[in-house]
Order: C-alpha cells, then sequence, then structure tokens
C-alpha cells in the first residue's frame, strides 16, 4: 500500500519533468517559431539602448488640461453659467408650440443661474452691474409667476434678455474663458 501511494505521487512529478526537458530542448532555425519573425539579437539590442535614452510616444500630462470647478462646494463658475446660456442662442419658439415651455423655461432658469453666479464672482456683483440690473427687471416683469403662460406673454423680454447679456459678455472676454 505504502509503495502504491508513493508512486502514485511519483509518476505525476516524473511526467512533469520530462515535459519540461521535452520543451526546453525544443530548437528552430528561425527564431522561437514560425510564425513570429526573427530579430537579430544585435538589432534587438540597439532598439532597447535606444529606447532607454528617448521615448517614441510622449507620456500624457498626469494632470488635466481642462479643470471644470476645483472646488464642487462652490458657486458655479460665471463661464460655466454663460455657456448654459450660451447653448440658447440660436434657439426660439412660437407661442402655443409644443417645445415653447421648455425653451423659455430653460432660458429663464439659465439666465437665473448666471445671475447667482455673477453674484456669487470673485470680482463681486459691482463688476456684473448691467447684466445682473436686466435679470433683476425680467425678474421684476415675470413677478415670480414661471409659468408657461406668463413665460410665453413675455417671450420677447427673455430673450432680449439673454441677447443684452450675451452681447456684454463678448466685450468681457475675461469673464468666461
Amino acid at each position: 500500500m505504502l509503495i502504491r501511494t508513493g508512486l502514485r505521487a511519483a509518476i505525476p512529478a516524473v511526467v512533469l519533468g520530462a515535459l519540461l526537458v521535452g520543451c526546453s530542448a525544443a530548437t528552430t532555425t528561425d527564431g522561437p517559431g514560425g510564425d513570429v519573425p526573427y530579430v537579430d539579437p544585435s538589432v534587438a539590442a540597439a532598439a532597447e539602448a535606444k529606447a532607454g535614452e528617448a521615448s517614441l510616444m510622449p507620456t500624457p500630462s498626469p494632470t488635466p488640461t481642462l479643470v471644470i470647478q476645483a472646488d464642487p462646494n462652490a458657486p458655479e463658475l460665471v463661464r460655466d453659467a454663460f455657456a448654459g446660456l450660451q447653448a440658447t442662442l440660436y434657439d426660439n419658439c412660437t407661442p402655443g408650440s409644443g417645445n415653447c415651455a421648455y425653451f423659455l423655461g430653460r432660458v429663464n432658469d439659465e439666465l437665473n443661474r448666471l445671475d447667482k453666479a455673477m453674484k456669487a464672482d470673485k470680482k463681486g456683483p459691482g463688476h456684473f452691474k448691467q447684466p445682473i440690473a436686466w435679470i433683476g427687471t425680467l425678474r421684476t416683469t415675470l413677478g415670480g409667476d414661471v409659468s408657461t403662460p406668463n413665460l410665453e406673454e413675455h417671450r420677447t423680454e427673455l430673450t432680449g434678455t439673454r441677447d443684452r447679456i450675451n452681447t456684454w459678455m463678448q466685450g468681457h472676454p475675461d469673464d468666461y474663458r
């Protein structure tokens, strides 16, 4: 019984050893295999030495090139709020049409975002005096009513305020670039 157990343990070890010896003794005339091209060892050594001198591919910068906002708890940046308003710039609607409620609501929301960002900006609300005043006038005109019928009634004021602010901001590129 002891001999059988010893043989059972020894047989796999002998077979594995034979396989390893057989694999290491394999030789070919053109390198590691017919499907792998042969590279002269001196050429490989020269390429390896050259690779150590200069990288063929530049290493990407570990930091992102665009930082939207460093502190997520900080007030929204004016440039980000202005980008949202600009996204509505070439849009308009006909009162009563299906997209008018969405469009006018979005313009109103984007103006309110921009107002809040301008008031929180490090340059202070005095720097954005005119745009803040225009948004305040619009807010008074709307009277707190952001229903679709009221927004449609004041569509011209909404888009006019958006357009005036866009023109003002274009004259102040440091505020959004």
